[in-house]
């Protein structure tokens, strides 16, 4: 093959048809990212105000039952130590 040695010109068909379908999908795995972090965001948000949520639901747990693990299986409750034995 040889190269060109003009300054500009137009691709033939085949060439210009993979260039687009390349940059096609380029710009489709940009699109699909943006669309990702854009969930992510959102998802994140989302989990910042479960943990409030959760948070709350601690302190008046606390403020019932003292320190305490509860077994998320079925609910049982025991009390946690807050002192280290020496």
């Amino acid at each position: 093959m040889s190269k060109v040695t003009v300054d500009s010109g137009i691709l033939d068909e085949k060439e210009f048809t993979q260039v687009k379908k390349e940059q096609d999908k380029v710009n489709s795995i940009l699109a699909e990212i943006g669309y990702i972090e854009s969930k992510k965001h959102a998802l994140l948000h989302e989990l910042a105000d479960t943990n409030e949520v959760v948070n709350n639901t601690k302190k008046v747990l606390e403020e019932k039952y003292g320190s305490i693990s509860i077994d998320l299986l079925t609910g049982k409750w025991k009390r946690v130590n807050d002192k280290e034995d020496v």
